[in-house]
């Protein structure tokens, strides 16, 4: 019952405003029947202790109160109370994301906080937890690449994946066409909208079996748009290094092949962005973001239903009623 009155809008409200006679009327009936009253002078009310109140006098006021509760529900009648109902169909044309990560050793270094792999996960995580339409897999590459998860719509499970990542988990050195390669493998049967890959390295192309333009123009043929991200800061960077007195940190230069990166991106009509801390690292997640949407069709479809019958109906049997009851059990005799 609430539910129904919740969604109970009101094409003529101006009506509602009769409300406020309602108080106005009870008061008159009040004072009109206190006037009404006779009164009779005597010396001893001890006769009148044992006389009770008969059923007609103590309901005598039914006949107002049905048609106050008729009146009331009058003016709803005429505030032409209505219904609306909407249905809903989605459409959603999902696109469909490959993440490339790079897990060299190099990506240990902490230009970035705490250094560049961490930072790289973390703002990828942030990144899946606003597509929410999109499915999403993840490539990891270093001197070799291996899917970490295929593409999803299960973002949970993608970002548990994220976990056990770190440098060394696989055989170091930068094989960025590898890693796209196989990104391409990973996603080119897609039917998505959209097909994208991110891919993100922070060193130059020193292994691996296939060229990085090479894997570039594969992911062109097959309509596969590729942002590239260049991560780490310009001139050296602090990195954990293993000399003759154990692990110490030492500033290594920074060396990200920025043109190949540009070539990839540019090849297959992407965008190569250079991330110099974790701020610019989300702001260039926060780009692909705005230049990759999910699209979505809403269409409404709105029906109107007028609901007064069912008041209408109530008041008429009220007044007929009080109507009934002033001519029998409640009339007045002359």
């Amino acid at each position: 019952m609430i539910n129904f009155f919740s969604q109970i809008v009101f094409a003529q409200p101006l009506w509602l405003l009769g409300f406020i006679a309602i108080p106005a009327l009870i008061a008159n009936y009040w004072i009109k029947n206190k006037s009404q009253n006779a009164s009779l002078q005597l010396s001893n009310l001890e006769w009148t202790k044992g006389l009770k109140t008969n059923l007609r006098t103590r309901f005598r006021h039914i006949p107002f109160a049905l048609r106050m509760l008729a009146v009331s529900l009058l003016i709803i009648v005429m505030a032409r109370p209505q219904i609306f109902t909407k249905q809903k169909h989605t459409n959603i044309e999902g696109i469909d994301i490959i993440l490339a990560l790079d897990v060299s050793g190099s990506m240990r270094a902490m230009d970035l906080k705490p250094n560049r792999l961490e930072a790289a996960k973390e703002v990828a995580i942030q990144f899946i937890d606003g597509r929410q339409n999109d499915r999403i897999g993840l490539v990891i590459f270093s001197g070799e690449a291996f899917t970490q998860c295929p593409l999803t719509t299960d973002h949970n499970v993608l970002k548990s994946l994220f976990t056990p990542i770190e440098s060394g988990m696989i055989k170091d050195g930068t094989a960025i066409g590898d890693g796209l390669a196989t990104a391409i493998n990973r996603i080119k049967d897609s039917e998505a909208i959209s097909r994208v890959i991110i891919l993100l390295t922070d060193g130059v192309q020193n292994s691996g079996s296939i060229d990085p333009i090479s894997a570039a123009n594969i992911a062109k043929e097959y309509g596969i748009r590729v942002y590239t991200i260049g991560a780490g800061s310009k001139g050296t960077a602090p990195m954990p290094v293993i000399t003759n007195f154990g692990e110490q940190v030492m500033d290594v230069e920074v060396n990200i092949d920025e043109e190949i990166l540009q070539r990839i991106a540019s090849t297959t009509d992407g965008k190569y962005f250079r991330a110099t801390s974790n701020k610019s690292l989300e702001k260039v997640y926060a780009e692909i973001d705005q230049l990759e949407k999910s699209k979505i069709d809403v269409n409404i479809f709105q029906n109107k239903s007028e609901e007064f019958l069912g008041f209408a109906i109530a008041a008429f049997i009220l007044l007929l009623l009080e109507l009934l009851l002033r001519l029998t059990v409640f009339r007045i005799k002359p």
